[in-house]
């Protein structure tokens, strides 16, 4: 089958910016007597809805006033973290989306970040030159989260194009989790922290200009 869109992650994928997190997360959680580890971070953090992770760190459900403001408190100190920080988009990113743009290819994100985030890297990266926010999807509470396929799946519908047609690039065990639940043509593993996954993928890619334009013919 040919390629008909292109489905991107953003966090760790197009924007490698775990590190904020982390560094963000710490701070949020010494600010509320708590600490888990890195690699507790990989497997309840990185890639899940905020609902699932607080759940986690708190270890009881939460009302959604109280998840509101702990989501905000904890994001609001990784997007000041950025904008003290020496931020750019992933290694052959722009160069990729140029390409995809100049060869009428659709292309869309799905995050799991919440729309504060998506509107401040809206602003900060001036995504309105490649991305329809409009069409974007994000962790807005009215789909299941990753693993599960649905940010994937609302994605390609948003640019009218099949699931099944689609290349989906991400970052965490998660979102590849995600994009083989939603049947994707190709999944292809931004290794951009360098963790090594079990799960299948096409390609394992730590640079844009390491994908093939050819594919796409």
């Amino acid at each position: 089958m040919q390629i008909q869109g292109v489905i991107f992650d953003f966090n760790g994928t197009l924007f490698w910016d775990t590190e904020f997190h982390n560094q963000a997360w710490d701070i949020y959680l010494k600010r509320n007597g708590m600490s888990i580890s890195d690699a507790d971070k990989d497997e309840h953090i990185h890639g899940k809805p905020n609902k699932a992770i607080f759940e986690f760190l708190f270890q009881h459900s939460l009302t959604a006033d109280e998840l509101n403001e702990a989501v905000e408190e904890k994001e609001s100190i990784y997007r000041d973290i950025c904008v003290k920080s020496d931020t750019s988009l992933a290694p052959g990113a722009i160069g990729f989306m140029e390409f995809l743009k100049n060869n009428n290819i659709p292309f869309n994100i799905a995050t799991s970040s919440g729309p504060g985030n998506v509107k401040f890297f809206f602003k900060h990266f001036q995504l309105d030159k490649w991305f329809d926010k409009e069409k974007v999807v994000y962790n807005d509470g009215t789909f299941n989260g990753k693993p599960a396929p649905d940010i994937f799946i609302l994605a390609a519908r948003n640019i009218d194009v099949p699931i099944t047609g689609c290349v989906i690039f991400e970052d965490s065990v998660t979102g590849l989790k995600a994009a083989a639940n939603a049947n994707a043509l190709k999944v292809f593993y931004v290794k951009s922290n360098n963790i090594e996954v079990k799960e299948k993928v096409d390609q394992v890619i730590n640079d844009f200009n390491q994908v093939d334009r050819r594919m796409f013919d």
